[in-house]
């Protein structure tokens, strides 16, 4: 049993991930975008930085609401994709 198999709603999860990469495939490669709520998890972040890398392209910026999973923020400030001022305070 994998790890994903493992987890709640993990057929969510599948079914999410093949609908952004059926949509992030068939987009013209020089279109811009906004996601929201995508990626919520670090396992959708990595899946979702392996299509950009395939596809030659790269994120400028990611912004991070409040509430949005610690992991996500430092994956993403790891990267340096993170503004300062779009990295959410931490109570």
């Amino acid at each position: 049993m994998s790890p994903l198999s493992a987890s709640p709603g993990w057929k969510d999860e599948v079914a999410l991930l093949a609908l952004m990469r059926r949509w992030f495939f068939a987009r013209k490669p020089d279109a811009g975008f906004v996601l929201t709520d995508f990626p919520a998890t670090l396992l959708q972040a990595k899946v979702f930085d392996e299509w950009l890398e395939t596809r030659g392209e790269a994120l400028s910026a990611v912004l991070a609401g409040p509430g949005a999973p610690e992991a996500l923020v430092e994956h993403y400030g790891t990267l340096g994709l993170l503004p300062e001022a779009a990295v959410p305070a931490q109570s």
